[in-house]
């Protein structure tokens, strides 16, 4: 499979995990972390240190923002338990 084609289904996945995370808001993070050692959190974490490394600038509140579906702190009062 060549490079562009792999890019684009990793891209794909990484747009269906996040939107599976937004639509399971029962599943809090400390579930997620247990079960596989990686949650929402580390996600908007990573998505912020990998665009560091790019042209583009994304800050923490917009990769909190994009993983969530909405600002972080809203999130949180929504659905933290």
């Amino acid at each position: 499979m060549n490079i562009k084609n792999l890019e684009k289904i990793e891209s794909q996945t990484f747009r269906r995990l996040i939107s599976h995370l937004q639509n399971r808001t029962d599943v809090q993070n400390i579930d997620i972390m247990n079960l596989a050692g990686f949650c929402r959190n580390c996600l908007y974490k990573w998505m912020h240190e990998e665009a560091r490394g790019s042209d583009e600038d994304f800050s923490i509140e917009e990769a909190q923002q994009h993983i969530y579906g909405m600002p972080y702190d809203e999130w949180k009062k929504k659905f933290q338990k």
